[in-house]
């Protein structure tokens, strides 16, 4: 039985890494500052030890990692909206935090850091699919914090031997995840405002695209990420290779939920990118990946979520 940090494990995504490493019988410890996290996100989970605090302070990063065999580190403030308005505390989040995660994982004798990184660091290049190899090219605060934050794993595996892994996400949605903020992910905002029977705005015309990923895929990659011999070092995929385009999404969730409002269109925000879909032959080839949940299936399970946790917007 392996010791695991999840950090930010009381959000989103890190509540679905602890829920599975508690199912599969491993020892897991979160550390989450509640700025985005929710107690509550846990609160079905036994037997799992937490933290409050911020790993923006190195001593919160030291007494997290003490013990741990392997670091998820999950916590972020991932909205590109944000970190437009607001630059330096996304980046005290978005770096500083993993930086301190990843000195204290050296100092600590951690076998292998996977961090979650983002697409948003291929920007707005015209490629489809996006492929590990392509140039990086930010366009918001946030994009260029995630990437920084990977370019420090892969410089922490070449210059001390920590292995690391970076996970690039693509637009993760799933039950959990919270549409009570405006800088939620667009999945959650479309479904929570459908079943209420509002109206949803859509940024831009709608025809951009997106590689939507259902958490458990992510889920099953970054585990996979963990124990991978050959994943050392490297930056890898975690997505479906498909897209679909906001208008399509809107009307898929609609049907979904027999919703009879129509999207209300506004202008298109700073910083987003305007297609993306991922190559994921690489996390076949390194960690034995495959997509276990289609899109369709992950929104009528999103959908059910939602609808029986009368989640609402504050």
């Amino acid at each position: 039985m392996a010791q695991y940090l999840v950090t930010g494990g009381a959000g989103f995504i890190g509540s679905h890494l602890t829920e599975e490493l508690v199912r599969r019988g491993e020892r897991v410890r979160v550390v989450d500052s509640l700025i985005t996290g929710k107690r509550q996100n846990l609160a079905h989970i036994p037997n799992v030890e937490f933290i409050e605090g911020d790993l923006a302070d190195p001593a919160v990063a030291q007494r997290a990692v003490a013990g741990v065999d392997y670091v998820l580190h999950q916590a972020a403030i991932p909205s590109v909206p944000r970190s437009v308005q607001d630059p330096m505390t996304s980046h005290t989040a978005n770096v500083n935090a993993a930086l301190n995660v990843l000195i204290a994982a050296r100092d600590a004798g951690v076998k292998r850091v996977v961090y979650a990184g983002s697409s948003s660091a291929y920007g707005n290049a015209p490629t489809l699919p996006k492929v590990e190899t392509m140039p990086a090219a930010p366009l918001s605060p946030y994009a260029l914090q995630k990437f920084v934050a990977e370019e420090y794993c892969r410089l922490f595996t070449q210059l001390y031997g920590l292995e690391t892994v970076t996970t690039r996400y693509f637009n993760v949605f799933g039950p959990r995840q919270d549409p009570s903020s405006p800088y939620s992910g667009v999945i959650s905002l479309f479904i929570s405002a459908l079943v209420e029977g509002r109206a949803p705005t859509i940024y831009g015309d709608g025809e951009h695209t997106r590689d939507f990923t259902y958490v458990a895929n992510v889920v099953d990659g970054v585990l996979r990420a963990c124990h991978a011999p050959k994943a050392s070092g490297e930056v890898i995929n975690v997505a479906t290779a498909g897209r679909i385009s906001l208008n399509d999404l809107f009307r898929t969730i609609k049907n979904l939920t027999d919703a009879r409002v129509e999207p209300i269109y506004a202008e298109p925000r700073a910083g987003d990118v305007k297609d993306s879909q991922a190559d994921i032959s690489k996390a076949e080839r390194l960690l034995g990946y495959r997509p276990i949940v289609n899109l369709q299936e992950g929104l009528k399970k999103t959908v059910e979520w939602f609808r029986t946790s009368q989640v609402t917007v504050a």
